[in-house]
């Protein structure tokens, strides 16, 4: 990368600030996001079901053809 001045005589202390301003900021846009993503509701696996599930237990698959 190069970096050239148009206009003015900068310091080398404003030169390296901004080096440093721009390596950083390259670095940041590289760097992969930090913690899992959240899920977007409608993409979410519990939007297709109908309605509450039968806890499991005896009786659970009789109690699962009930209208809800």
């Amino acid at each position: 990368m190069v970096i050239k001045v148009e206009r003015g005589r900068p310091t080398p202390e404003e030169l390296a600030a901004v080096v440093a301003l721009v390596q950083a900021r390259a670095a940041a846009a590289q760097a992969e996001p930090e913690g899992p993503s959240v899920l977007d509701t409608w993409a979410a696996p519990a939007r297709n079901v109908p309605g509450s599930v039968p806890t499991p237990g005896p009786g659970a698959w009789r109690t699962s053809a009930w209208p809800r």
